[in-house]
């Protein structure tokens, strides 16, 4: 049996307007966040596949707000708000957001690859 808290997750990222702490549990991987400034990522996944995420997440918001933009329209998630969001979407997130997201790792690690060479390319 496996399990993570924010305090004990092994894998940690700050970067402007976000703190994350990371664990892997048995094929999926939990993310702890909070965001202090807005943030649309959408420039973060073009070269994928529609220039989307192509990875689904289960998530819950704990404070703040969390839109996820899809070809069908936009989800917005509020404080409170349980959410799955299948492949194809790219995130919108506000200052004031908490949550944790559970994501296949394998899918997530893909998409990471393409996330962080456009944050290199963007000299982030």
């Amino acid at each position: 049996m496996a399990k993570s808290s924010k305090a004990s997750a092994p894998n940690h990222v700050e970067g402007e307007g976000l703190e994350g702490h990371y664990a892997e549990l048995g094929g999926t991987t939990v993310g702890f966040e909070r965001y202090t400034a807005d943030a649309d990522m959408t420039p973060l996944f073009v070269g994928l596949p529609d220039d989307r995420c192509q990875c689904e997440h289960w998530g819950y918001v704990f404070e703040g707000k969390i839109v996820y933009h899809t070809p069908e329209g936009d989800e917005e998630f509020l404080a409170g708000d349980a959410y799955f969001v299948g492949p194809g979407h790219t995130p919108e997130i506000f200052a004031g957001t908490s949550l944790v997201e559970f994501s296949p790792t394998d899918r997530l690690q893909q998409t990471m690859e393409v996330v962080t060479r456009n944050m290199e390319a963007m000299g982030g």
